[in-house]
This record gives structure tokens, C-alpha cells and sequence, in this order.
């Protein structure tokens, strides 16, 4: 359990907003990516990590001491009940499934069994549950297939996604599923990824709480908006036929912003001149937008 010498350094990030998540998947030639990815973050970015690497149940674990070694921030291994903190990095323990509930960290013991561990995916799938838009889902080296089911998970909750590209990859099978799910915001060699994290941990996006902005009353109505609403509604129709006028407006908004923070833009204006002249960047909102209906239909809860 952590102690009260574990208050949160200064971050810029109001005491009320939870503070967004990094999860970091990685298996079989994963732990130099890791190493790689935490070694290339600056000293402050107000996020945390929470490292998930498959590991063999019958070994003591090093990944905390060696990951110590190669980054400023603390590593820690998780334990039940700890409570996460910007800026530092909380690895798995052999043998435990880790996710997120509320701010603090969940153990549960992983079934040893002849399916594989999708433990990326537990953690994953609970960043999405618990923080949103506020998650970010990073899929680096490793067989099989942990972590796109996750990843989609986050993507779906209007979260980022990240995938360590072939070239990089000891074994791409991980990445290279994740990608394929079409979820996949940025594929990139692990210091890339790190740079990328560096810029969206800055952006407003990422940095509003969970729940904010989320009813239609919070919606944005100025005439400036609503007149770069309507054309980027215009390209949106011409490319694919679907005309977004009447989907619901807060949706709408946290979309067009989800992208804008994967471009580094804060201007509508700005991100609507973007779409005019960047084809395949009106077709990955058009993809986001459209995400919230298929996801609907995959949710028991919304046939009830």
C-alpha cells in the first residue's frame, strides 16, 4: 500500500481530475521496448503507467528493478489497493491479472491454465471502463494476440491507441493483431511512441475529466462552431455518404476532439481546414464517429 510520502508532485492537473492512464502491453521481446519507450519520456508528463508484460508464474520478478534503471520516474510492482500517481510507473507481478478501479490498483490471481493470459486485455478493457477518454493503450512487442481486444476497448471509450511498429518489434504478432483491428491511432518504433505520449499528456483533451462535456446541454454552440460543424458535416457526406447533422452533439464533439488531440490541434477552425485538404484525416473521423453506433449493438446493455 502506498503512504502519505506518495502525494502527487506537481503535474498542472486540477486535485479533482483523475489522472489520465498509460497502459503498456508487452510479451516475448517486450522488455526492451518497455525500457525503450520509458527511457525516451520526459521527466513530467502527469500520467501514469501501468506496465503489463507476461511473466513466468514460477520466477521472481525483476521488471520493476531493471525498468528503475532505465527512467527517471519511480517503478514500483503493484499491489492490491495502491493508489495510482502521475508520473510513475507500477509494473505487474507474476502470477496477477492488473486493472484499474477507480484510482487504485486491482490484483487478481490469473488462472493457470491451456488458454493464454490476456492480460493485457483485463487491464486494457478496465482503463476503458474507468477513465475513458482518459486512457491511452500502448501495444508493444509479442506473439498472439493480447491487447487488440483491449485496445479496441479503449478506442471505443474515446481513448488513444498506440502500436510498436514491425520493423521495431522482436515479434510483431501483438502489435500487428492490434493493428489490425483498425483501432489503432499510431503505429510507431518505441521513442516515437514516447514523444507522441509527451504531446497528447499536454493537450486539453486528455487532460478534461471523465464525464465532462458529456451532456447536451454542455455541448459547444457558438456561431464560429456551428459553422465549422456544418462543413466538416459537408466533407464528412461527400466522402462516405453519411450525413452526421442530426447524431447526437456531444458525441459529435468528443470525437472531433479525440482527433484533434491525435493531430495536436486545439482549433476547430484550425482541424476543419486540416480535414479539407488530408483525405485519409477526414476518413479516421469518419471511422470515430461511426465507432459509438457499432458499439451499441456489441453492448447487451443497449438491446435492453
Amino acid at each position: 500500500m502506498t503512504t502519505s510520502s506518495d502525494a502527487p508532485a506537481a503535474t498542472g492537473i486540477a486535485a479533482e481530475t483523475p489522472v489520465p492512464v498509460v497502459g503498456i502491453g508487452a510479451s516475448a521481446g517486450g522488455l526492451d521496448a518497455i525500457a525503450e519507450l520509458l527511457s525516451a519520456l520526459p521527466a513530467t508528463t502527469g500520467l501514469a503507467y501501468l506496465v503489463v508484460q507476461h511473466l513466468a508464474p514460477e520466477r521472481t520478478s525483476l521488471l520493476a528493478e531493471i525498468l528503475s534503471k532505465r527512467t527517471s520516474k519511480p517503478v514500483v510492482e503493484a499491489n492490491e489497493g495502491m493508489r495510482i500517481m502521475p508520473d510513475r510507473v507500477y509494473v505487474i507481478p507474476p502470477s496477477m491479472l492488473l486493472s484499474l478501479d477507480g484510482d487504485l490498483l486491482h490484483l487478481a490471481a490469473r488462472s493457470e491454465g491451456r488458454q493464454p493470459s490476456m492480460s493485457v486485455d483485463v487491464l486494457f478493457q478496465s482503463l476503458a471502463h474507468e477513465r475513458g477518454h482518459n486512457a491511452i493503450g500502448v501495444v508493444l512487442s509479442g506473439s498472439a494476440s493480447d491487447g487488440a481486444r483491449g485496445l479496441q476497448a479503449i478506442k471505443e471509450a474515446g481513448g488513444i491507441t498506440f502500436a510498436q511498429d514491425e520493423a521495431s518489434a522482436v515479434f510483431s504478432g501483438m502489435p500487428n493483431s492490434a493493428a489490425a483491428t483498425g483501432c489503432v491511432d499510431f503505429i510507431l518504433p518505441p521513442r516515437e511512441i514516447a514523444a507522441q505520449l509527451a504531446r497528447i499528456g499536454e493537450h486539453p483533451y486528455i487532460r478534461t475529466p471523465k464525464g465532462e462535456g458529456e451532456s447536451e446541454q454542455a455541448a459547444v454552440s457558438t456561431p464560429t462552431d456551428e459553422a465549422a460543424f456544418r462543413k466538416a458535416f459537408r466533407l464528412l457526406r461527400a466522402v462516405n455518404g453519411t450525413d452526421f447533422t442530426h447524431y447526437k452533439r456531444s458525441t459529435i464533439e468528443r470525437r472531433f476532439r479525440r482527433r484533434m488531440a491525435v493531430r495536436h490541434l486545439e482549433d476547430l477552425d484550425g482541424y476543419v481546414n486540416l480535414l479539407q485538404n488530408n483525405a485519409p484525416e477526414l476518413q479516421a473521423l469518419a471511422q470515430d464517429l461511426l465507432i459509438s453506433v457499432t458499439s451499441f449493438f456489441r453492448d447487451p446493455e443497449g438491446l435492453e
